[in-house]
């Protein structure tokens, strides 16, 4: 068996890269998929696919509307969802992701850290499970793989 898991969370940084290592490191059948984590590339596929927009909310909503057709083509065909909450960045978008898993009945993780806990109590309880680490949503998938 393999999963496809889909890896929701900001993308300022390199978190999903450290996790496909350990993932790789425990030989786990996963591909995994996401959001585009190219910045400039999500904000600019709107114009770059249907042409120059005639202002700034234009150019928003193009590309927001390209982003949210490839989410759902990405989450639709996973068999679950990590999401990455951190203390750094406004999640608006990892909060989005993990709502429309949980509409599309799809397993949810969300890894946060403990200061999160209050801001994100209605999702984590919404969601099927929630931890403070990468290892532990590792384990929880390796857990499918006994």
């Amino acid at each position: 068996m393999e999963l496809t898991v889909y890896l929701a969370g900001q993308i300022h940084d390199n978190w999903r890269e450290v996790l496909k290592g350990k993932s790789e490191q425990k030989k786990y059948p996963i591909t995994f998929v996401g959001p585009q984590t190219d910045h400039d590339e999500s904000d600019n596929i709107g114009e770059k696919i249907l042409g120059k927009q005639p202002g700034k909310k234009y150019r928003d909503d193009t590309s927001s509307d390209v982003n949210n057709f490839r989410t759902q083509i990405l989450l639709q065909k996973s068999d679950a969802v990590i999401a990455m909450f951190g203390e750094k960045y406004k999640q608006w978008n990892t909060a989005m992701d993990v709502s429309a898993a949980i509409a599309m009945n799809k397993p949810v993780i969300i890894i946060r850290p403990e200061s999160l806990i209050h801001p994100l109590k209605e999702l984590s309880n919404k969601a099927n499970v929630t931890v403070e680490t990468m290892e532990q949503a590792l384990d929880i998938l390796g857990y499918v793989f006994e």
